[in-house]
């Protein structure tokens, strides 16, 4: 992969960033669900950070034409699983979610899969250890975020079907 060539998917990975952020705060502001708009608030949370990592990469990499050395790229580590467990343990106290929240998880969990995609594909693209950590560290957060969106859908769609995968109990014969 050329400089360009990382620079351009740069680019993309911004306005991704971007553009998930505002369908996230969006369904954070019309979701009656508590947990769900915490969840949908922590996502766009999360995706923010990673357009504020990405945007000072971009722009110390295009000052200096390659990848900065001393550029610090952690990315803090999400929530999203803290909050799928509460909403998990506190299932009495929650108004049922409508078929808008589900369909914005679908499309969630859509963008997630592919950000893990994507970001896997600029790791494994990368020669570079530093780049190749950066990538694999948001491949890896976005591929926390799609597991934890695909277990929220199972979880409304069937919540009996998704306790009886999360937790295997009764299925022995015990």
């Amino acid at each position: 992969m050329t400089d360009q060539e990382r620079l351009d998917a740069l680019e993309v990975a911004l306005n991704n960033e971007m553009h998930e952020r505002e369908f996230y705060l969006k369904h954070a502001a019309r979701t009656r669900n508590p947990i769900g708009r915490r969840m949908f608030q922590e996502i766009a949370d999360d995706e923010l950070e990673h357009y504020e990592r990405l945007k000072e990469l971009h722009d110390t990499w295009t000052r200096q034409e390659k990848w900065p050395a001393s550029l610090p790229l952690k990315v803090k580590d999400t929530a999203i699983k803290e909050i799928l467990t509460d909403m998990i343990t506190q299932v009495e106290d929650q108004p049922e979610s409508d078929t808008d929240d589900l369909k914005a998880i679908e499309i969630a969990t859509d963008f997630e899969y592919k950000g893990t995609q994507f970001y896997a594909r600029l790791r494994d693209a990368s020669r570079d250890p530093k780049e190749r950590a950066f990538f694999d560290l948001l491949a890896r957060i976005e591929r926390e975020h799609y597991l934890s969106l695909k277990d929220t859908e199972i979880y409304l769609k069937d919540p009996e079907a998704y306790f009886t995968e999360k937790e295997h109990h009764g299925l022995d014969g015990a």
